[in-house]
This record gives C-alpha cells, sequence and structure tokens, in this order.
C-alpha cells in the first residue's frame, strides 16, 4: 500500500528571483545544479522529463508563474505512487532570493528509505543550487553522470574518494584539493559540500564536483553527478573518462 508524504526545504540563495527561475524553470538552468539531463516546456500543462541513465522521468506543469512559483507532478503508477514538485521563489533585500520546495506524492513499499533518501538528497542539491548561483550564474553546466552499483560500504567508498583527492584526514569545507583524471585536465579546488556520509562536493574555478553513496539499502551505489562550465567540452570523452575512473576506483 502506497504512502502519502509531504517534504519542505527552504534555502536562502544569493540571486535576484529572475536568476532563481531560469536556475530552477529551464531545461539549461536545471542541468547546472541538478541531477541528469531535463527539458521543461514553458507553460502551464506542459510537459517537463528528466533523463539519467537512460531512463526519462516525465511529469505536466502544473504552476507556471515566471519569478514566482513552478511546479510539476508525474502521473500515478500502477501501484498509486506519483511525485510532484513545487518550487516558490520570494525576493528579499539586497538582491537575495528565498526559495521553498515542496516535495509530495505516494511512496511505495520501501517508502521509508526513500523518503530519508530524499530528504539528504535535497540537501546537496539545494547546496549544489547555491553554489552555481553564486559562483557560475548565467552560465550553462554540461552535466556529467556516472554509476557504480555495489561499490562498498560508506566508510570504505569515501576513504577511497577523498583519499584520491588527497584528503587524509576529516573533511572540512574549504579545504583545498587536487584529482588527476585520466583524460581530463588536473583538477584543482576547495571542498564545498561536506554532507558525509551521504555527499561530498568539490568547487573548482569551471565546475562543481558531486559524489552521493546511495546507502547500504538503496545498493551501495556511488553515483557521480558534476556540472562543467568550462568552454571547448566534449561531453562524450568527459562522460567516458569519469566512468572510467569510477570503475577503476580501488576500494576497500
Amino acid at each position: 500500500m502506497g504512502h502519502h508524504f509531504e517534504l519542505h526545504k527552504d534555502i536562502e540563495l544569493a540571486a535576484t528571483p529572475e536568476q532563481v527561475w531560469e536556475a530552477i524553470a529551464t531545461g539549461p538552468g536545471i542541468d547546472s545544479w541538478f541531477m541528469g539531463r531535463s527539458e521543461v516546456e514553458a507553460v502551464e500543462g506542459g510537459r517537463t522529463s528528466l533523463t539519467m541513465a537512460g531512463h526519462v522521468n516525465e511529469a505536466t506543469v502544473t504552476a507556471w508563474e515566471p519569478g514566482k512559483r513552478f511546479a510539476n507532478r508525474t502521473e500515478p503508477g500502477p501501484d498509486g505512487s506519483f511525485m510532484a514538485i513545487e518550487y516558490l521563489i520570494e525576493g528579499r533585500d539586497q538582491g537575495t532570493t528565498v526559495l521553498r520546495l515542496v516535495q509530495s506524492g505516494v511512496l511505495g513499499d520501501n517508502w521509508e528509505t526513500e523518503y530519508e533518501a530524499m530528504k539528504v538528497g535535497w540537501d546537496m542539491y539545494l547546496g549544489t543550487l547555491a553554489a552555481y548561483l553564486s559562483h557560475f550564474a548565467g552560465r550553462t553546466g554540461t552535466p556529467v553522470t556516472a554509476f557504480r552499483p555495489g561499490a562498498g560500504a560508506p566508510d570504505q567508498v569515501w576513504a577511497a574518494v577523498t583519499g584520491a583527492f588527497g584528503i587524509s584526514g576529516p573533511v572540512r569545507e574549504g579545504e583545498p584539493v587536487r584529482l588527476t583524471v585520466d583524460g581530463l585536465p588536473p583538477i584543482e579546488g576547495v571542498v564545498d559540500l561536506a554532507g558525509l556520509p551521504t555527499y561530498f562536493g568539490v568547487r573548482t574555478a569551471d565546475a562543481l564536483y558531486r559524489f552521493l553513496h546511495s546507502g547500504s539499502d538503496r545498493g551501495d551505489t556511488l553515483v557521480l553527478g558534476h556540472h562543467i562550465f568550462g568552454a571547448g567540452q566534449d561531453p562524450a570523452r568527459t562522460d567516458q573518462a569519469w566512468q572510467n575512473w569510477l570503475a577503476t576506483l580501488p576500494i576497500g
């Protein structure tokens, strides 16, 4: 039997309402901070799509008020499950904006695990949105996604990931890091998200690198969801380089 849920998240962003709207209600904007690749039909009743790992998730736009409110909802599945997302935008003084997120719907039998994953996952994605608007506003990111199912328990995975960045002790935001990925330029930046044991993020001059562990209840999958803002990117080459890095990362 399905379980109804409602999840609320608020965040203050160093951006105007117009900049926030572009980031949360257009395909290129969403691609610059969220998972996968998105498309949005800019009208109430239009369609949205999220493509990741070859799977396309579609929804209907249920609210379209530019600069104020954007919402969409998926069709119910055979078990009655569905997902609805609403964004409310409120401008504040000195060019800042409060974004309120409400996610609701019906989850399946494993609803508790799914709910906890969404709650923590939104912390990473909204943190990435804040970083995007603070450091890359007006630019469009190229999303990079890679997966390693059964990567290992969180402590093993994070030891490998942070070790690859040259971190040997506790992970702290602001800590300088460096990573070499075969086929790509050296990566030099700082830790800007330290949400272990679930997520870890690095910001450079031209990218936001995001690493997420699904948890043991969801397959111990290590997920890479990066956003590259540098010019002259070859998406296919970059995707393959990161998938190779992920597949060969020694864990445990």
